[in-house]
């Protein structure tokens, strides 16, 4: 066989072979433009801003910032781009995107987009300029809800983002940079994704790989229905652009709000009243657990429904209402979308046993420095416990001291001195309080004592601590 007739085959091959491969997926790939033509002029792009005569002069939000100075400038010197603000007004604009709920004018955005902004306006597909005013605005679920004067506005349909699940298609209109009416698609990559207390704990989010930047804030995710599953809200970022991850809050929480907003005003959310933390690897080795699943109790606000139902620290929550707790950030959205005064049923791991208590969902505090369902942690924290084989001295507390810190009778003792390595390793101080040593509470210097004998070298003894607000467990290995 001549080369001329090897390559021959060969190209005859790829043809073949190639022709085979565009025959199947393409009959399967959605199609999109259905979505679009009917749900784009129910989007807006919207503008807010500052002149630093309102609340604060605060800095650009998450995604509503611009992109780099630099390739603004490209874009302005070659192709024009009128909507981009300049650098100049950067500092005082923010952009991001909104859709519209009702025919009367309501617009559903991103709180971080319009917050102290000191005027708001929005823009329809048909290039009209709408002034906007914030009827309210939830920064704990990052949700604001706007109103424009015109009527017979083009709505979006709301969907249910309970039912989404991990591969389903869905769809992104929005503003990301200022470029109006981008449509972009992708799939969930998970659903009921916690971003932990530091970030809208009490929000499950869906995650998507739906290329989303800075200036979709607010904007609609749609699923293959064309209704609306969810607001795209944040991304995940070492650069400030999108890198495969995107969050979106779920329609059933924004509209939550929104009704709330428009009945009185602030959106309201359930408090059970305890502090929890990750259930961790020495917590399984010194209890003897089967698993990590659960939220392990740190701490209990005194009066709360669940000090009222009895829980304690040293408990594992498993579940809430029925809903199984895989860890400690799943919790606080669940309670916060309680309803206040719900009894609700917590099943909990005590002393290796199962149980359900009934404990009354109370409300919280809209200035936040109540602890909610929880606060998970996971870092080291101050404590330990006594007894010269954990390399600790430990003293009585008193009624007093007791009651600065919140315990009850016969809780607790204070550390009056540090001297082993693995102590002072693990943070621990003079004028810590120990309130357990594994799964044994202790009150006084001589309980602690006697929770320390056993332990042998090469154990490992978890000491829930308290220093000043902050209760956690701490690990100590025995040397």
């Amino acid at each position: 066989m001549t080369f001329m007739t090897r390559r021959w085959l060969l190209a005859a091959a790829l043809c073949l072979s190639t022709g085979a491969v565009y025959a199947q997926p393409a009959a399967s790939l959605p199609d999109f433009t259905g979505i679009v033509e009917k749900n784009a002029g129910a989007v807006v792009h919207v503008e807010a801003k500052y002149t630093g005569k309102g609340k604060s002069q605060r800095t650009k939000p998450r995604m509503a910032q611009q992109m780099p100075d630099d390739q603004q400038e490209l874009l302005r010197r070659f192709f024009g781009m009128p909507m981009m603000p300049s650098p100049e007004e950067q500092q005082s604009t923010s952009l991001g995107s909104g859709f519209i709920i009702s025919a009367d004018g309501y617009v559903i955005t991103n709180n971080h987009v319009v917050e102290d902004a000191d005027t708001v306006t929005v823009r329809l597909q048909d290039r009209r300029t709408l002034d906007a005013k914030v009827v309210g605005a939830d920064p704990k679920y990052d949700i604001a809800l706007l109103k424009v004067n015109a009527g017979s506005l083009p709505t979006v349909a709301i969907g249910d983002s309970r039912a989404l699940k991990a591969g389903q298609w869905v769809l992104a209109i929005g503003s990301p940079f200022g470029f109006d009416y981008t449509v972009t698609q992708g799939i969930v990559s998970a659903v009921g994704r916690n971003l932990g207390s530091r970030d809208q704990p009490y929000t499950s989010f869906i995650q998507t790989d739906v290329p989303i930047n800075r200036g979709n804030s607010g904007g609609p995710l749609f699923d293959l229905a064309g209704k609306v599953v969810g607001v795209n809200s944040q991304i995940y970022s070492s650069t400030g652009g999108y890198q495969g991850v995107a969050f979106s809050i779920p329609i059933d929480v924004a509209m939550d709000a929104v009704q709330q907003i428009k009945q009185k005003g602030y959106v309201t959310r359930g408090m059970l009243g305890v502090q929890v933390g990750v259930v961790t690897d020495d917590m399984v080795k010194a209890w003897k657990l089967d698993s990590g699943v659960g939220a392990a109790v740190a701490n209990v606000t005194p009066g709360s429904g669940a000090a009222k139902a009895g829980l304690r620290y040293g408990d594992i929550i498993l579940s809430f209402n029925g809903q199984a707790i895989g860890q400690a950030s799943d919790l606080p959205p669940l309670v916060a979308s309680t309803k206040p005064g719900t009894l609700a049923k917590v099943g909990i791991l005590r002393d290796g046993k199962k149980q359900t208590v009934e404990a009354t969902v109370g409300e919280l505090p809209r200035d936040g420095d109540a602890l909610a369902s929880a606060e998970a942690g996971t870092g080291k924290l101050p404590g330990a416990a006594s007894g010269k084989a954990l390399g600790l001295e430990v003293t009585d507390l008193s009624a007093s001291e007791r009651k600065d810190a919140g315990l009850g009778a016969g809780e607790g003792v204070a550390i009056k001195n540090v001297t082993g390595k693995a102590a002072q390793a693990a943070g621990l101080q003079p004028g810590d309080m120990v309130l357990m040593v594994n799964q044994t509470r202790v009150g006084t210097a001589a309980a602690f004592a006697e929770a320390a004998r056993g332990l042998k070298s090469g154990d490992t003894a978890l000491l829930l601590v308290r220093r000043d607000d902050a209760t956690q467990f701490i690990p100590l290995t025995m040397p």
